[in-house]
């Protein structure tokens, strides 16, 4: 049997049946993202015991509050109001979302982040990388609890060919999956087959009033619109 390979492109298959590629982070540029976040943190102790020390005993009491609500409630306060990214994940263009696709939840992202007092041991995220390592979603043992990936928010490379070059403004308002959709559809034209493209376009002719080959094409007009706005 040939064993199996890490690698970094995700598909997900929306009800629409566009195919959205998302590539995965790996170990390397997540533990950049959290170096970036801890230095942010220990810049607020900073300050903090600096201000508090007038306080002595409160002050320190409060100071270990404060350091005791950043360590569990800043990644979960980010990850919930910011699009899944805390400050050092936007650094690197990183976020988290559920396996499905979908923003994490309060649950996911509360449970994800409790674990981390797991995947720290042994020493240095011990248990975490290696399970990142083991599987092939570079999920630590906190992911698989709460089903999240931490994916690109735009995947490194050269931008998306897209055969349309007349960019049009949506007909309507979509949400963000839908919009996702039309920009899977659009960079996939070129790999696909004729019959392919007409299918997928086909299932979108209530969004572009089109069938078959001018639904396609509205669709990549579309899509032109959205990377241009």
């Amino acid at each position: 049997m040939p064993e199996q390979q890490l690698d970094t492109d995700y598909p997900i298959e929306t009800p629409e049946g566009v195919v959205l590629n998302l590539q995965l982070a790996g170990p390397v540029v997540r533990a950049m993202a959290w170096l970036s976040d801890f230095f942010l943190r220990l810049a607020i102790y900073t300050l903090l015991s600096i201000f508090l020390a007038r306080f002595d005993d409160l002050g320190s009491g409060l100071l270990l509050l404060a350091i005791f609500l950043l360590e569990w409630f800043y990644p979960v306060f980010f990850e919930i109001y910011a699009d899944g990214a805390t400050p050092g994940k936007k650094r690197f263009k990183i976020k988290v979302l559920h396996s499905n696709g979908v923003p994490v939840s309060w649950t996911g992202s509360m449970l994800r982040n409790l674990l981390r007092t797991v995947d720290i041991l042994p020493f240095f995220y011990g248990f975490g990388l290696s399970a990142m390592l083991l599987n092939a979603k570079f999920q630590r043992l906190g992911d698989m609890a709460a089903d999240t990936i931490v994916v690109y928010t735009t995947p490194p490379g050269t931008a998306p060919i897209l055969l349309s070059k007349h960019p049009l403004p949506l007909p309507c308002q979509l949400n963000d999956e839908e919009q996702r959709a039309v920009l899977a559809f659009a960079e996939r034209v070129p790999t696909l087959g004729r019959k392919r493209v007409v299918e997928l376009a086909n299932l979108a002719t209530p969004l572009t009033d089109q069938t078959g080959q001018q639904s396609a094409e509205r669709l990549q007009q579309f899509a032109k619109g959205l990377y241009q706005s």
